[in-house]
């Protein structure tokens, strides 16, 4: 019996990994209705016993019990009582493929390239670097271990139970704005100096998506978008797979050269300018104030669109924060985008663009086709956090740490590199611009420091002819961390230097 057709076909089908998140008798049941899908198992066909396959597939019989009670709750095999497990074939619904070729070894085999052609993009090719090195700088994001995780728990819980959340889901009916759109409209009145209403604004689910929705409603092929000589990575690759032609603008101390635009450009060459003016990408300077009225106005007279990117404006600490360019725009030229939530973890964190209601009228018909559901769950939870005051808690507690990071950071980089480097305390944010004073091969370091156990992703490194800069993130690091990173920095630096 064991050497029987159908355990030979069994024992050559079935394979699991235990190390797997996915159940060992899940596993093999998936297998077996594969199996039986594909035809290899046909209705009626006797299973061996739960002893047998035990011993087949070695493994204990209480999974094979597992595996053929799952099976039958689906419906793919019937257990009768003193006589065995038989395979049902559910009724056909619509008519079989057949394959070409019924070798066994074509089950587990799927096609690597497609058989038809495509047009493939070089501008949105992955950045996204992997290492296992123990230790690892980046760009400047928030640190995951400082989010509540057990407060969350029971917030989103409550969220879930909501009566009216069934009812938001199958909403059909026109209505007004939702509460989320009114409270995150209050939000941003009150922390960025905006009149706004719900209608002026859109929530999306990250910045990047918001920047290409608006990539596409503004900018057609071979347009020109203007961004700092060094610019942010993740736009300039949106703004290039929307066919724009990207030129670059000096930033200096006061920001991106206003001045420069209007010496270089005329009137109707230039389809939209984007900048970080709260704090510039990578080099976290801020754009001076005389700087922000000459682009509002230059903007109006040359009638190019601003794209005002504020993905760090929260984290401010030392004064305020100077209000966005947005919150003086009186004719409709800036189009304004943010995230809310950076002290939470990621999948609570939104996006969201402000702009005139006639442009948000049409994001939200791209949107509707991206994302037309949205979180509610996630809008509930932040509607509440808002309106309780806890997103402004959360934030103010962590900025605190956030602020004690940067000034150790500051004082492990002056003891460790002395003269070998400058950097300018940020105001706010969580990166510092690191800039040596001799050149190097940033490229060397990055792999010196890599046999260090430290990684250094090529994204946070700019080396041209007039810089030699790292953009070192510092939010995802404690103190013992900062302290150990800056030490293989140095060593790294050393090494490249002999």
């Amino acid at each position: 019996m064991i050497d029987s057709p159908v355990n030979a076909l069994l024992k050559k089908l079935i394979h699991f990994d235990k190390s797997s998140a996915s159940p060992v008798y899940i596993q093999i049941s998936q297998q077996i209705i594969n199996a039986i899908q594909r035809g290899y198992l046909a209705g009626g066909t006797l299973l061996p016993g739960t002893r047998i396959l035990s011993q087949l597939i070695q493994v204990n019989r209480n999974t094979v019990v597992a595996v053929y009670d799952e099976l039958a709750s689906q419906g793919w095999v019937e257990i009768r009582a003193n006589k065995g497990t038989f395979v049902i074939v559910p009724e056909q619904k619509t008519a079989t493929i057949k394959a070409r070729s019924n070798r066994i070894g074509d089950l587990y085999n799927f096609a690597e390239t497609t058989g038809f052609p495509f047009q493939p993009s070089f501008h949105l090719s992955s950045t996204q670097e992997f290492s296992a090195a123990k230790y690892e700088l980046n760009d400047g994001q928030p640190d995951l271990r400082l989010h509540p995780i057990h407060e969350f728990s029971k917030w989103y819980g409550a969220s879930m139970k909501r009566k009216t959340l069934i009812s938001k889901w199958n909403q059909n009916k026109k209505t007004r704005h939702s509460v989320f759109e009114n409270q995150l409209c209050n939000y941003l009145n009150a922390t960025r100096g905006f009149h706004i209403k719900p209608k002026n604004l859109i929530s999306t689910r990250s910045t990047e998506m918001g920047l290409y929705i608006m990539a596409q409603l503004l900018i057609r092929p071979k347009e020109v978008v203007l961004v700092g000589d060094l610019s942010n990575y993740a736009a300039n690759m949106i703004f290039q797979q929307s066919g724009a032609t990207i030129k670059t603008i000096p930033v200096d101390e006061q920001g991106l050269n206003v001045d420069y635009i209007k010496t270089h450009f005329v009137k109707g060459a230039i389809r939209c300018v984007y900048l970080c003016a709260n704090r510039d990408y990578p080099t976290t300077v801020s754009l001076s104030a005389e700087r922000r009225l000459k682009l509002l106005e230059l903007a109006k007279e040359y009638q190019f669109a601003i794209i005002e990117d504020d993905f760090d404006y929260d984290f401010q600490f030392e004064g305020l924060a100077k209000l966005p360019i947005a919150s003086s725009d009186a004719n409709g030229m800036v189009i304004y985008l943010g995230k809310l939530g950076q002290s939470l973890f990621p999948s609570f964190q939104t996006g969201f663009v402000v702009a005139p209601e006639n442009l948000i009228s049409e994001a939200k018909n791209y949107l509707q086709i991206l994302d037309r559901q949205g979180d509610l769950i996630q809008e509930q939870m932040l509607s509440e956090l808002i309106y309780e005051g806890e997103i402004h808690r959360l934030l103010k507690k962590n900025v605190l740490v956030y602020k004690q990071r940067r000034d150790f950071l500051c004082q492990c980089l002056e003891e460790n590199f002395k003269d070998t480097i400058r950097f300018k305390k940020p105001t706010g944010g969580l990166a510092l611009w690191l800039q040596f004073n001799t050149v190097i091969p940033l490229v060397q370091l990055s792999e010196q420091a890599l046999n260090h156990d430290l990684f250094l992703p090529k994204t946070i490194l700019y080396q041209d002819k007039d810089t030699c800069a790292i953009r070192l993130g510092f939010g995802h690091l404690n103190e013992e961390e900062i302290e150990a990173i800056v030490k293989k920095l140095r060593q790294a630096y050393d090494l490249v230097l002999k």
